[in-house]
């Protein structure tokens, strides 16, 4: 890790974090490009920076797509005082704040509860634990940041001057991020892809759970970029890894990352219309990859894997179901597994069968039929260690840093139980202030326990003084409902107060109850209709189990 010159004027933070921070050196300053996850880190490289290129001024800040890892850390690299008084400029694409804060909201704590296994945030950093993420050495512990963008890039083409140097821009939504861009440097002859290309397979599905991205317009913009760019850059450098130096290297790199994806999506759909299944394509891809494609160091399934994102393709287009009916409503994991078991004559002789399967290196096998004996009887020891140890096999075996890190967090789950380490900050103070109030009344929605508002009806107004934003709620048919600008001149309650105010009760920072209390929120109608309302809500236990019932 460290301080790496991709060329004259461009540099590389790396290793620091999940991501990679690209410095461009200007006329008379810096741009940084992705800021990493965290402050700390991000701060750390800026040092490193300062202390071998020189201290100059940050002169603008690229977020090149919405993922967190790519504006996590601005905070470390700049002050929002900077931004305001015009002195550096932020640049991302349209629609970046929409994306970027909408992704994580309705599914944020199942999200981030998967991630910890992704990126193997609890296992030690040793030979038998976490080694990477594949796409980087793995995400870094601290709060993220947000400074929301000054400039949006809205179109392909479009240029900026940013202090003497030139930047022309590349749209490429839906691809890797649903905002992202590519962009050149015409006078250092320097192409940034931003993370279309990056030095192995990505996913089209992402196992912490997300909504899977679409291979052929992955495909298709970065045959865009072959033609817009060509012949005018000699190095490519992206988010993530290293640079491609040489244009045949360059113009082959992009190519056989084009045709990967393209592949995988090409061939995945013509063997599902010839019948074949979710289960069935990835066994049958992975047998027949062409080596001129995937015997290529970037084309390796380092973080993405050929058998997932081939069912990512499945499912964009089919969804889970393969169209066997005995497939379409099968019994849950714990019922179905006490009727395994019972069928395969009880727990020891399926035990004696899995231990003589294990021993002849099975794991697959193994752990998928154990699994039945651990959700029928989850306290059977014997069956957790025998599990953990095939998924330990299954993890040493993995290419992809994701793969390795869910067997052996599975594993460790299995022989510890789940560790209850408190809730982590999943929410940062400038996440939760950037989200709009569609997305938080659409999270309260999700929080509503539909059964528990069963015969109810409640009507309640919110009033947020500071943006002069109003809001109509209505609980009815065991659902939450809300319309943005009206109110009800019959509600139960109208509550009052600044949005400042509802950020800090979402961050913890005060209850509506203290803010009541200081005359910073209002409740005028009948009170006990909204506790009546609160009451309803639920709250979502982050260590949750995962491979046990």
């Amino acid at each position: 890790h460290g301080l790496f010159q991709v060329t004259d004027h461009i540099y590389q933070i790396r290793g620091f974090d999940l991501s990679v921070m690209s410095i461009i050196q200007t006329d008379t300053g810096y741009i940084v490009i992705d800021p990493l996850v965290t402050p700390r880190t991000a701060e750390a490289g800026m040092t490193l920076v300062y202390q071998h290129l020189g201290r100059k001024p940050i002169i603008a800040v690229i977020y090149t797509h919405t993922h967190i890892d790519h504006w996590g850390g601005v905070k470390g690299v700049i002050s929002p005082e900077e931004v305001q008084s015009g002195q550096v400029k932020i640049i991302a694409p349209q629609h970046f704040m929409e994306h970027a804060i909408s992704e994580n909201v309705i599914a944020g704590n199942v999200m981030s509860r998967r991630a910890s296994y992704m990126y193997g945030n609890l296992l030690p950093k040793n030979p038998t634990g976490q080694v990477g993420a594949g796409l980087g050495q793995t995400t870094s512990a601290d709060i993220p940041t947000l400074i929301p963008p000054t400039d949006y890039i809205t179109h392909t083409g479009q240029t900026m001057l940013i202090d003497g140097l030139e930047i022309e821009f590349q749209l490429t939504p839906g691809t890797e991020a649903p905002a992202e861009m590519n962009f050149i440097f015409p006078q250092y002859r320097v192409l940034c892809m931003a993370e279309n290309a990056s030095h192995n397979m990505h996913n089209l599905y992402t196992l912490r759970g997300a909504q899977v991205r679409n291979p052929q317009v992955w495909a298709h913009y970065l045959d865009e970029a072959i033609t817009l760019f060509e012949g005018r850059y000699d190095v490519i450098f992206s988010s993530h890894h290293w640079p491609t130096s040489g244009e045949e290297a360059c113009l082959s790199y992009l190519k056989k990352q084009r045709d990967m994806y393209k592949y995988i999506h090409d061939e995945t759909m013509r063997l599902a219309n010839q019948g074949y299944t979710l289960l069935e394509i990835p066994e049958i891809v992975e047998s027949e990859l062409p080596a001129e494609l995937f015997n290529v160091w970037y084309n390796r399934g380092y973080y993405g894997t050929v058998s997932h994102n081939v069912k990512a393709v499945y499912q964009h287009y089919l969804g889970f179901f393969d169209g066997n009916p005995a497939n379409l409503h099968p019994l849950p994991p714990q019922e179905a597994g006490q009727k395994y078991v019972a069928f395969m004559g009880g727990a020891e002789n399926l035990l004696t069968k899995a231990r003589e399967a294990f021993d002849q290196g099975e794991y697959r096998w193994v752990a998928q039929v154990v699994n039945h004996l651990v959700f029928a009887d989850p306290e059977n020891s014997a069956a957790r260690d025998l599990q953990a140890d095939a998924l330990e096999q299954l993890g040493y075996q993995a290419e992809s840093g994701p793969w390795r890190n869910f067997y052996l967090s599975a594993a460790k789950e299995l022989r510890d139980g789940v560790i209850d380490l408190g809730a982590p900050k999943t929410a940062s103070p400038d996440v939760i202030k950037a989200m709009s109030l569609d997305m938080f009344f659409d999270l309260l929605a999700v929080r509503l326990v539909g059964p528990k508002a069963a015969g109810k009806k409640l009507v309640l107004n919110a009033q947020f003084t500071d943006t002069a934003e109003q809001y109509l709620l209505v609980v009815e048919n065991c659902v939450l409902n809300y319309a943005k600008g009206k109110q009800a001149a019959d509600a139960d309650a109208t509550l009052t107060m600044t949005r400042a105010a509802l950020n800090e009760i979402v961050l913890g920072e005060a209850t509506l109850a203290e803010k009541t209390a200081v005359g910073e929120a209002q409740i005028t109608g009948n009170p006990a209709k909204l506790m009546e309302f609160f009451q309803l809500l639920d709250t979502f236990e982050f260590w949750f189990n995962i491979v046990t019932p």
